[in-house]
């Protein structure tokens, strides 16, 4: 009896030295499987004909694909995008569920594109728990391209708690966009290219160079727990910028930025907006539209209870006049909105223009109609609390206000807040304060 417990543990033991034989052989320079992934798979091998099938089956899809097994190294010096782009690859190439993995730490990172189609992944999670910190180097960077890109991958869930830190201070001073209609954008700190169906929670931009988080082209984006700060003063730092894109859905999220904390920009539907807050910052806005030829329409935007504190602007339509080509704006709610100290809490711009000149030839053709503010209430920084200034070539249609109420900050009775409209007839219904336009 005693020979043969040695015999299995002499052969457990031969066993095992095998086992960790073919690990130590694997890419990517650790004690990993599969070229730098630690696979439950190898853990049910260890067991035999112990695990049912379908918990083998469970094993074989799940994989972690940690960057530090593939070279990256935390020491915020050395340029960590091949050492990602290598992790990535093999875990966009696996099977089953993945998770690329990126530990505590904090990483230099040049500009890095994850790009699918993943098409042999179920399931694809990127955790980011470790701090990352992009170059600094602008000729690193392609023409209005991300920072940290993912494209065309369906599925991805993005969250760790981590931190995407664009180092904008840097950059901000070659920020010529206040002067040059064609200038160069700086790079986004997160972009999604023609994603489907991706989740973002729990992930916090800092000082981007120019916009925080782009969304284009995309379908089925979720983003809640968001964090993204910038100062005041931080030119072209959108939070998060929408374009092309449809049902998306962004929650409960704290953006501190020096542009708009949200903007919705053209050929989008379906997008809604809760638990919001905003500030500093130049508000929510649907915008601007009407710049460019071939513009999309907008239509199903919801933007539900938000806070607005210290901003430029609380909600804002901006529309650019001499508008090239027609384009729509419909369908939108505003409802249960917060202001503090907001300069513009209600506002429609169609001669919205950043420039220190623009032509004014030609209206703005782009046809706002179905608008409603419903429930805006809090303190204007401004006299005028609402402004509605609509296209005179295209006047706005079916814009309600009901139970609006804004106060002066100062609180004096004898300045109260009022109204100003141009090509509109607003409905008004319940609470109005300013009072509607005459």
């Amino acid at each position: 009896m005693r020979l043969v417990n040695g015999v299995r543990s002499r052969l457990s033991l031969f066993a095992a030295m095998l086992f960790l034989s073919g690990v130590v052989e694997g890419r990517g320079g650790g004690l990993v499987a599969g070229g730098g992934s630690v696979s439950a798979s190898s853990v049910g091998d260890m067991r035999g004909d112990r695990a049912s099938p379908l918990d083998r089956k469970r094993q074989v899809s799940s994989a972690v694909y940690d960057v530090k097994r593939f070279g990256a190294l935390a020491d915020g010096r050395t340029d960590n995008r091949k050492a990602f782009e290598a992790a990535w690859n093999e875990a966009c190439g696996s099977t089953g569920r993945v998770n690329l993995l990126i530990p505590k730490g904090t990483y230099l990172l040049g500009p890095l594109r994850f790009a699918g189609p993943c098409p042999n992944v179920s399931s694809l999670t990127v955790t980011v728990k470790g701090h990352l910190k992009a170059s600094t180097n602008l000729s690193q960077y392609r023409s209005d391209a991300g920072w940290v890109e993912f494209g065309w991958v369906e599925g991805l869930i993005l969250t760790g708690g981590g931190v995407f830190d664009g180092q904008g201070a840097k950059a901000w001073l070659y920020n010529d966009c206040l002067v040059d209609f064609d200038c160069k954008l700086l790079p986004t700190n997160i972009k999604f290219i023609s994603m489907n169906k991706t989740r973002a929670r729990g992930v916090t931009s800092l000082n981007s160079k120019s916009f925080h988080i782009a969304l284009v082209e995309c379908e089925g984006f979720r983003g809640s727990k968001i964090r993204i700060s910038a100062p005041a003063d931080s030119l072209n730092t959108d939070g998060i910028h929408i374009e092309r894109s449809s049902r998306v859905y962004i929650s409960e999220s704290h953006i501190r930025t020096g542009d708009d904390c949200i903007s919705i920009g053209q050929g989008n539907s379906l997008v809604r907006i809760t638990n919001i807050n905003c500030g500093p910052g130049h508000g929510i806005s649907v915008g601007s539209l009407g710049r460019y030829r071939h513009e999309g329409n907008v239509s199903g935007v919801v933007v539900q209870d938000c806070n607005m504190t210290g901003t430029a602007n609380g909600i804002r339509i901006k529309t650019w006049p001499d508008s090239p080509d027609s384009s729509i704006a419909t369908n939108m709610t505003f409802e249960n909105i917060r202001m503090t100290n907001v300069t513009n809490p209600i506002i429609i711009d169609q001669t919205y223009c950043p420039f220190a000149s623009c032509s004014f030839k030609e209206p703005s053709r782009v046809k706002l109609s179905d608008i409603y503010f419903k429930n805006i209430r809090g303190t204007s920084s401004s006299p005028v609390a609402v402004a509605l200034e609509c296209s005179r070539g295209f006047p706005c249609r079916d814009i309600y206000l009901q139970d609006v109420h804004l106060d002066l900050l100062d609180g004096k009775r004898e300045r109260n807040v009022t109204s100003s409209c141009k090509n509109v007839k607003a409905k008004y219904i319940g609470t109005q304060m300013p009072p509607p336009c005459a």
